[in-house]
């Protein structure tokens, strides 16, 4: 993909720095990185592969190796982070090898790993579909990509209230939280880049915090505050933060004082084409017997909703 073609949504450098900046506290933060890492070796699971040389993409501090010990004939892991400072994090807590490394330009010889997988990196990337086009690069021919990324929905309790607290605190309303992807747009985004029998899925976490502003601690302690390109390139001025969380309250507090966090996780999977032992579609028309029968179900025309 062309720079024409790019959106360009994101302040990488700022990313870069954010990252940097979180690296030396991350362990404090770092529970949906674990949480999710853990969801991608449960996927894993249901594969019955070995994947000998794997690249940790985003690999932040490292969480998806213990997860990945021992499972899928596992024996070789290179992490690699966009931040420095992460990157020398993941390295000295697993000790394999780790460099910085930006996931729009990838440093890797084509056919390199026999699967790459990424734990929660990818929404922050311009050029996603040249990224995935990357990483089906440097895998090897009938390689897996594996990844988890924040999807569209995710974060809803704290856009609205910053929304609102803003427009009644200075009567506008500014870019703050980070355009996401959804489930369907991630999905194509794989068949794009020309993944083989790609598949998307989703989870929904909800984690409960005593208040707003544990939640906001603990995103900028793992590196993901706001880094759109046309945010407020000024300080978030106090009133808004104040009332955001007042806003939060009156809106989502539960019975017990607590406050969710909703975080939307897609899930992607695709593996990098071999004609030689994947499976091919058959011609359109040339199937022998329908879908429908197969499941044992009731067969609806396109458009009209099963009841």
């Amino acid at each position: 993909m062309s720079d024409a073609d790019t959106m360009f949504l994101f302040d990488r450098p700022l990313i870069r720095q954010r990252r940097d900046r979180a690296a030396s506290g991350l362990g404090a933060h770092d529970f949906l990185l674990r949480e999710v890492a853990d969801r991608l070796g449960e996927r894993l699971d249901m594969i019955r592969r070995d994947f000998p040389r794997v690249l940790n993409l985003g690999s932040h501090g490292g969480e998806v190796e213990p997860v990945l010990k021992g499972r899928n004939g596992i024996t070789h892991m290179v992490h690699a982070d966009l931040s420095p400072a992460m990157a020398r994090l993941a390295g000295g807590n697993t000790g394999s090898p780790a460099l910085a490394a930006d996931e729009e330009a990838l440093p890797f010889a084509p056919g390199s790993f026999d699967m790459v997988m990424s734990n929660l990196s990818l929404h922050w990337v311009n050029d996603l579909p040249g990224a995935l086009i990357q990483a089906r690069q440097v895998l090897r021919p009938d390689g897996l990509f594996i990844a988890a990324m924040l999807g569209g929905d995710s974060l809803f309790e704290l856009r609205r209230s910053l929304m609102e607290a803003e427009i009644e605190v200075t009567g506008g309303v500014s870019a703050r939280i980070s355009p996401m992807a959804g489930l369907r747009d991630a999905a194509g985004l794989l068949q794009r880049a020309g993944f083989a029998l790609p598949v998307a899925d989703m989870d929904t976490l909800t984690v409960s915090y005593p208040d707003p502003f544990r939640l906001m601690r603990d995103l900028r302690g793992m590196g993901e505050t706001n880094a759109v390109l046309s945010r407020l390139k000024r300080p978030t001025g106090r009133e808004v933060i104040v009332r955001a969380a007042e806003r939060y309250m009156e809106l989502f507090r539960e019975e017990d004082g607590t406050v969710p966090a909703t975080f939307e996780v897609i899930f992607l999977a695709g593996w990098s084409p071999d004609a030689s032992v994947q499976q091919q579609p058959a011609k359109r028309g040339s199937a022998s017997h329908r879908l429908a029968e197969a499941l044992n179900s009731i067969e609806h025309p396109t458009g009209v909703k099963p009841h």
